[in-house]
């Protein structure tokens, strides 16, 4: 690889109780347990750090009755982090877990796709059933940086891939959302894809079974081929939930709920 590389660590904030049903659109599974983990990640070299995603925040916790672990600043401190002096957040989509702590990153400005500023405020949210992951005041915040000017825009559709930073691509894939991107990040180890909520447990790729809160189904099981081709094997695809992530990865550093993805998984 040519490319400049950089680290990338994925930390935990949140953790919550799940069944195996509640995490795949065609399974008839009440008895296995399966928990759902969320996370931001760190991108940091050559000069830059980036953090994909901005989590949520207390009140969403309270509203979503999802307690936190710790702040996403404080999981951010567990890489080393300062999330009050990151310039640069991708926003992969707007969901309340995705979008819902942007309070937290003053420095920042946010990359977001067009379509998915659409989808989020658009004809779709007349539809309980599409808008039940998106928080209105979430959506709101992401139009008061665009007024301030700290959102970026990036057309997928027509413009193809956009770079960030040396190396660092987002392609909007759909699916999950109407603009759902993933992030392509060169490492040590090879071409990283930080899929996020295009795919949130390795399952739902691995076995071709999509994850039940859908907007497109067809983009969604597209996307899962899209993440295949951009990432050099299944293990540098990094889902977006998947507690095996802190299993299978080395620690940044002592904590337990911070890795790093750009090193080989330890299995």
């Amino acid at each position: 690889m040519t490319e400049p590389t950089y680290e990338i660590h994925a930390v935990r904030y949140a953790t919550q109780a799940r069944m195996a049903w509640q995490n795949f659109l065609f399974t008839d599974d009440h008895a296995s347990s399966m928990p759902i983990d969320f996370y931001v990640w760190a991108v940091v070299g050559n000069g830059r750090t980036i953090v994909v995603d901005a989590g949520f925040d207390e009140a969403t916790a309270e509203r979503r009755r999802r307690p936190l672990l710790r702040t996403v600043p404080e999981a951010l401190a567990l890489a080393g982090v300062d999330a009050a002096t990151v310039p640069e957040v991708v926003l992969t989509h707007l969901h309340n877990d995705h979008a819902g702590a942007m309070a937290a990153f003053p420095k920042a400005r946010f990359h977001v796709q067009d379509a998915e500023m659409a989808f989020a405020t658009g004809r779709c949210m007349c539809h309980a059933a599409l808008r039940l992951p998106f928080e209105a005041e979430h959506v709101v915040d992401a139009v008061r940086h665009l007024f301030a000017g700290r959102l970026d825009f990036h057309d997928g559709a027509k413009e193809g891939p956009a770079e960030i930073a040396p190396g660092i691509t987002l392609h909007l894939v759909g699916g999950h959302s109407g603009g759902m991107q993933v992030v392509r990040v060169p490492t040590a180890r090879g071409w990283v894809v930080l899929a996020s909520d295009a795919t949130h447990y390795w399952a739902n790729i691995r076995e071709r079974r999509p994850f039940p809160i859908v907007a497109d189904l067809g983009a969604m099981m597209e996307g899962f081929r899209t993440c295949e081709a951009l990432a050099d094997g299944p293990d540098h695809i990094i889902p977006g939930h998947d507690p095996e992530v802190l299993r299978r990865f080395p620690r940044s550093g002592d904590s337990p709920d911070a890795v790093r993805v750009d090193l080989p998984p330890l299995d």
